[in-house]
């Protein structure tokens, strides 16, 4: 089993800034990517940014230029430094894994998910 804890979210004002966390955690041999997702109400969960083992990252347009994907591989963690933040960013953000666990087996994990809320 791999585990994702998220942490970070929170109310912040229009033009602020956040950063997110997710540590894994349990039996992983490697991770693949690291990535953040979002689902805002009534939405469906869409990508937010993807981060692979040899740091070569992905960005939704919507967030291209204000939000800094990272990793650090020797703790298993992926953050996400958010600039500029619009009402349109509010949503559960959720963490996810791909990689392989002990006995070589492949793994999708998520996270329970963050709420962000950007509001005045």
């Amino acid at each position: 089993q791999v585990q994702l804890v998220e942490s970070g979210g929170d109310l912040v004002q229009p033009g602020g800034s956040l950063r997110l966390s997710c540590a894994a955690s349990g039996s992983i041999v490697s991770i693949y990517v690291m990535g953040w997702y979002r689902q805002a109400p009534g939405k469906q969960r869409e990508l937010v940014a993807t981060i692979t083992s040899g740091g070569s990252t992905k960005y939704a347009d919507s967030v291209k230029g204000r939000f800094t994907i990272s990793r650090d591989n020797a703790k298993n963690t992926v953050y996400l430094q958010m600039a500029s933040l619009k009402p349109e960013d509010t949503a559960v953000y959720y963490c996810n894994a791909e990689g392989i666990r002990s006995g070589f087996i492949n793994y999708i994990s998520w996270g329970q998910g963050t709420q962000v809320t950007v509001s005045s």
